[in-house]
């Protein structure tokens, strides 16, 4: 079964995957404070089980909206991924924190990042997780940070398979998995692909964004006309 085409615009460039199928490029955008309310509307739909996964715990609509409501743009880095309809169906925040007794065995680095990503189910299959965990990589390479790290339940099987990708290395203890991934430094080439990454993402979500807004004009359009006796 062919997968979902969440991306169709004439920006979209089709991929080759194994076995002959076709899978949509996926633009992974940095996001903003003007961002936030879709951000909490996609953590709001996610359930029980979700949320599980994606912070260690079920957390209750009100913990997701003080989740969302503090995260600082300024210092940590959030991506996202909207779909055909200019909605977020993809979040992953990567947050900066300064290296701790816990990191010391890994990096010599000032700064340590951590990543978490959730994907809504309507979006899921398509390879976004990991799109969205190397736009969050080149980002680290490109600011100094040489150490990636994530924690997650070791049920966590979708984590689990981009950290194994990923050849990050795993330690699991009590249910839980941390998985540190060493970064090369940055050099001409990330930084121009981190650039040009953004750039086509600014691309698509203005496409989308604009077609959204053009879809609603049209609608208050055709319902303030008169009707034809």
């Amino acid at each position: 079964m062919d997968p979902i085409d969440l991306f169709q615009n004439p920006l979209r460039r089709w991929n080759k995957a194994n076995g002959g199928k076709v899978r949509p490029r996926v633009p992974v955008k940095q996001l903003h404070p003007r961002d936030r309310r879709r951000m909490r509307r996609h953590f709001l739909d996610l359930d029980a089980g979700d949320r599980l996964l994606r912070f260690g715990s079920a957390l209750s609509d009100e913990q997701i909206e003080r989740y969302v409501g503090a995260i600082d743009f300024s210092r940590d880095i959030v991506f996202g991924v909207y779909n055909r309809v200019f909605r977020l169906v993809a979040v992953g925040h990567l947050a900066f924190a300064a290296r701790d007794a816990s990191k010391a065995a890994v990096t010599d680095k000032a700064r340590v990042a951590e990543f978490g990503v959730s994907v809504s189910r309507s979006a899921r299959g398509i390879g976004i997780g990991a799109k969205l965990f190397g736009r969050a990589a080149i980002h680290c390479r490109n600011n100094d940070v040489d150490t990636l790290y994530m924690h997650c339940l070791s049920s966590n099987q979708t984590m689990m398979h981009i950290a194994r990708k990923a050849g990050m290395e795993i330690r699991r203890a009590y249910g839980e998995a941390d998985a540190y991934l060493k970064l090369p430094p940055a050099d001409p080439a990330s930084v121009m692909q981190e650039a040009l990454d953004e750039q086509f993402a600014t691309l698509d979500y203005t496409f989308k964004a604009n077609k959204k807004a053009a879809r609603k004009w049209l609608a208050r359009l055709t319902w303030r006309m008169p009707k034809k006796k």
